[in-house]
């Protein structure tokens, strides 16, 4: 069997390169995609020219606008970056069917045998990212490594517009000098953890014993060892029907503010409730995942007597759970997520449902129609709306 080859393709400053894209006088110009200045958005994409004064994803755009004033600030048009999406996902299935989407702008392709089409694989590489530029007028920055994780971080190394290539072997040497921060997984919280210890750089973390990691991390400690020396068994998974949906955050710092749980644990549940929506699925059975500062991490479930796809009835029993999850531990919580499996095809009749229901079911197709045209932001509950204080 051969080695397994993978890429990771990722389109570099996506909303902003779909701007400048179809408004070529923003090129080499600070860009924001995200909200107007005096808006309470925060910033999606920043160009590299907007970069250099220190701008991010995420960033509040009053804080945006204070560090570059220069900047031309866009609310962005998401189902525009939608339809480019898509052309970029059918450009990538005309090189390899073993496609894995992750997100708008980003996929993994497993590309082993495929030497015999294009010489190479790099010189594959150089064709699709020759592709994207012309189809797409966005450049593309590509990872080659014998598994995803190490790909990911090749394709973050090489950019802008870059390809690197990690010879199979060298995997743990090419990790071994950059910063812990860039490999998958690790957050600032699990960051300062490590630094505690010693830990700065990918490779200190992988000669480190891995049972002083478990007594640090628990059953996570497995996953950061095996990604920091290059092994990643996860396949190319190609997107089939969904069986779940799930949304998780991991928090800047641990947390007791049941303001913040609350209102993130409504935002995923929106989120959840949309992408039910979307595939025409309904649900009984929602769980939660609760990671505690100790990185103990738990979940809990609960079945509904009748299926459904509602934002609000998904919200309130994830919201149960977590309740009952705070009163059982105290610990601050580092990560708070909800899901929802089992899905199947609508079987609820109007008439089974109350009127309440009906009228919720309304409110939210007419509330996705709204985020489908201006993004998922454009309307915010009375919950979510209070994480613009943290």
């Amino acid at each position: 069997m051969s080695q397994r080859i993978t890429m990771h393709i990722d389109l570099d400053t996506f909303f902003v390169s779909v701007e400048q894209a179809d408004n070529p006088e923003l090129k080499g110009k600070p860009v924001v995609v995200g909200g107007k200045p005096g808006g309470r958005g925060v910033v999606a994409t920043a160009s590299y020219e907007a970069r250099a004064f220190g701008l991010h994803s995420a960033m509040p755009i009053a804080t945006a606008v204070r560090l570059c004033p220069q900047a031309i600030f866009i609310e962005g048009n998401y189902s525009r970056y939608a339809e480019v999406s898509k052309k970029f996902m059918a450009i990538l299935a005309d090189f390899s069917p073993f496609l894995e989407p992750m997100g708008l702008d980003e996929a993994y392709l497993d590309v082993t045998g495929f030497e015999s089409l294009h010489g190479t694989i790099r010189q594959m590489a150089i064709k699709i990212k020759q592709r994207v530029k012309e189809d797409l007028r966005i450049n593309a920055s590509i990872g080659i490594a014998s598994c995803k994780v190490v790909a990911k971080v090749a394709s973050d190394e090489s950019k802008p517009d870059g390809l690197i290539e990690v010879p199979s072997g060298g995997e743990a040497a090419f990790l071994a000098p950059l910063a812990i921060r860039k490999l998958p997984g690790v957050g600032k919280k699990t960051e300062q953890v490590l630094a505690g210890l010693g830990i700065h750089t990918i490779g200190q973390l992988a000669r480190m014993p891995l049972p002083a990691l478990k007594s640090r991390f628990g059953a996570f400690s497995d996953m950061l060892y095996r990604h920091a020396n290059g092994i990643d068994n996860n396949p190319v998974t190609p997107p089939g029907e969904a069986k779940s949906i799930s949304r998780e955050t991991t928090f800047e710092e641990d947390t007791h503010d049941i303001v913040l749980l609350s209102g993130t644990l409504r935002y995923q549940a929106e989120r959840v409730g949309a992408d039910l929506r979307e595939l025409g699925k309904q649900t009984k059975c929602i769980s939660i995942k609760v990671r505690y500062a100790d990185f103990t991490t738990i979940t809990r479930q609960s079945t509904l007597p009748q299926m459904t796809d509602l934002d609000q009835i998904i919200y309130q029993t994830g919201y149960n759970l977590l309740q009952k999850a705070i009163a059982t531990n105290r610990q601050a919580i580092r990560l708070v997520g909800i899901g929802v499996s089992g899905l199947s095809q609508p079987g609820n009749q109007l008439s089974l449902m109350d009127n309440a229901e009906q009228r919720l079911g309304k409110l939210n197709k007419a509330v996705d129609r709204i985020r489908d045209k201006y993004g998922f932001g454009a309307i915010q509950t009375g919950r979510t709306i209070q994480l613009k204080h943290f």
